[in-house]
């Protein structure tokens, strides 16, 4: 790491001088190394409750540990009806960020950072994000299902589901294929990144644009649906929950596709 050389107290004595350590320019300056909540807000209050975890024997991957129980609880909040589990979920969404902020500040200060703490955030990641939607469409469903029509919503779920994890696997299988071939880790630059040809740089500006493809985190999910909860005040739960699940998977598609392409037509997985 490069902190390695910097000697520091077992705990920090104040705030910056944790703050030099756990947050250091170079992590924080990475290209979507970042999510915005914490490039927003999250980041000033991480340091805090870093503070109180350090002050514990949990480890860093102990707390990504928790990281991955609020993540799991998110989905348990979405399923309790009506617009208070989905203002749950997302409370606990912000909560998510928030540890997961504070995994790497704990193993930043203690050094303890290791390819198990990466795995174990991906595995956090992955569990919370095909999770939520399940929820959403047992929402769509309607507790107790009638069978066989409830189950069309729990089937789109499900491909929602799958939609999402397949989205996320795409960068993964990216680094995988680099390593296999031997070629050099990313530096995750624009030139990396850009595709090549004018329509796919035209579609690539309007993404910027409209970045529905960003809609696929925990923290967004749980933002449109408890957005759709507030519009189910209206037209109705089912009609709320079943409309934006539709509208998910349609743009969980589109992204999912746009995104193969990207990869595709980019110096990525270029030799």
């Amino acid at each position: 790491m490069s902190d390695a050389s910097i000697e520091h107290p077992i705990k920090p004595r104040s705030i910056a001088e944790l703050k030099a350590i756990a947050q250091p320019p170079e992590v924080r300056g990475r290209r979507n190394a970042e999510h915005w909540t914490a490039s927003l807000y999250l980041r000033d209050i991480s340091p805090y409750l870093t503070w109180l975890l350090l002050r514990t024997p949990i480890s860093a991957n102990g707390v990504t540990g928790l990281m991955i129980l609020t993540g799991w609880s998110i989905a348990g909040a979405l399923l309790i009806p009506g617009i208070w589990g989905a203002l749950l979920g997302l409370l606990l969404g912000q909560l998510q960020m928030l540890v997961d902020c504070c995994d790497g500040e704990v193993a930043r200060w203690r050094r303890t950072s290791s390819p198990a703490g990466a795995f174990l955030d991906a595995v956090g990641h992955y569990s919370t994000e095909s999770l939520i939607p399940l929820a959403l469409a047992i929402r769509a469903a309607g507790y107790p299902f009638d069978a066989p029509a409830d189950y069309l919503y729990t089937t789109l779920g499900a491909l929602l589901a799958l939609v999402i994890v397949l989205n996320k696997a795409l960068n993964d299988m990216v680094r995988v294929a680099r390593a296999n071939y031997g070629a050099p880790k990313l530096t995750y630059t624009e030139g990396e990144s850009a595709p090549r040809g004018g329509l796919l740089a035209a579609a690539r500006r309007v993404a910027k644009f409209l970045p529905f493809h960003r809609i696929f985190h925990s923290v967004e999910l749980t933002m449109v649906i408890f957005a759709a909860s507030l519009v189910g005040l209206v037209v109705g739960e089912l009609a709320a929950m079943r409309g934006v699940l539709v509208l998910l998977l349609i743009l969980g598609v589109i992204t999912l596709f746009g995104h193969f392409v990207a990869i595709m037509s980019s110096k990525r997985v270029r030799a």
